[in-house]
């Protein structure tokens, strides 16, 4: 038989567990929406249930579970040091897990697992060096060096959102000013937009339309839409996005010189043709010797890429 591991994409919202063989297909899976109030102690046993019931639904022990969470790690220690969208500080989850489910666990951070994911089954498979950026409400990434995904001194390897490639806009989550995020991120795209209509109402009138006439219910769904409409303002504002990606990955194949950089994320699948136009972009700005061999794609897993990647980081242990 071939062997399986489980992989949890562990979000703010929900948690998605699911049953993934070592070529990267799901069987089963299960989604149920993350007890954040009941604290690390609920989501613990919601993902021991979880994961039972996939155990009594297969012939075989799984070789492990592989867990995905927005989170800063201590991988030595497997202790979540902070997980801002569950309110965790230095939780030994990775133990607690462990002692639950009577199984190996290792966890990793969201989007670095979504990079595995990518890596090993999906756009960049079969490469040896790649970036895989995912652009959604945050900004993250994953890094692959001669065959070896990078983890850093700290672990925290990938935080590309980060990046300060401005000196000015609107403060970022992490408290800097002018990081890749508080231009492209899905928070950030919103939140300029609604500065944006504040000051100048009349050119802000679809935005103002698309959400119901309540400035602070404006997304970057609503400039999406806008901007797909012709809108001048969401026009702006998209291309300010455009252009905080185009450097920011030109820094990144000038820094790392990627055969492929794959990228995904709900900011990207809603206008897609961006990775065509981050492409042009960065090959006039990166070095020529850096990206005379690079391709950008789309990351081809979706919305499974944090469940297959988390599931893929066991198996590859293995």
């Amino acid at each position: 038989m071939t062997k399986w591991a489980i992989g949890v994409d562990l979000g703010g919202t929900k948690i998605e567990i699911a049953n993934v063989d070592s070529k990267g297909n799901v069987a089963n899976r299960i989604r149920v929406p993350t007890d954040v109030k009941g604290g690390s102690s609920a989501i613990e046993e919601q993902i021991q249930q979880a994961v039972k019931q996939l155990c009594n639904d297969s012939e075989e022990e799984p070789v492990g579970i592989g867990v995905g969470i927005a989170a800063q790690i201590d991988a030595d220690q497997g202790v979540i040091r902070n997980a801002p969208n569950l309110d965790w500080h230095d939780v030994p989850f990775q133990e607690n897990l462990k002692t639950l489910t009577k199984l190996d666990v290792t966890i990793t951070n969201d989007v670095r697992a979504a990079a595995w994911g990518e890596w090993l089954y999906g756009s960049g498979k079969e490469t040896t060096d790649m970036i895989c950026m995912f652009v959604g409400t945050g900004v993250g990434g994953g890094i692959v060096c001669n065959n070896r995904m990078v983890n850093g001194c700290s672990n925290t390897a990938g935080e590309i959102g980060h990046m300060i490639i401005r000196d000015h806009g609107i403060e970022c989550s992490c408290g800097n000013i002018g990081c890749l995020e508080s231009f492209a991120g899905g928070w950030a795209i919103a939140k300029r937009a609604q500065q944006a209509v504040e000051s100048e109402r009349e050119a802000g009138a679809l935005l103002l339309e698309l959400s119901g006439g309540k400035i602070d219910d404006i997304t970057a769904k609503h400039v999406t839409e806008a901007y797909q409409k012709g809108d001048p303002l969401a026009k702006h504002l998209t291309q300010e996005t455009l252009e905080a990606l185009i450097d920011s990955c030109s820094n990144l194949v000038n820094a790392f010189n990627p055969c492929r950089f794959i990228l995904g994320g709900g900011v990207i699948e809603g206008l897609p043709e961006m990775i065509e136009q981050i492409d042009k972009g960065v090959k006039k700005k990166a070095l020529a010797a850096a990206s005379q061999r690079l391709s950008f794609l789309n990351a081809a897993l979706g919305k499974e890429s944090g469940v297959i990647g988390a599931a893929a980081l066991v198996l590859n242990q293995t």
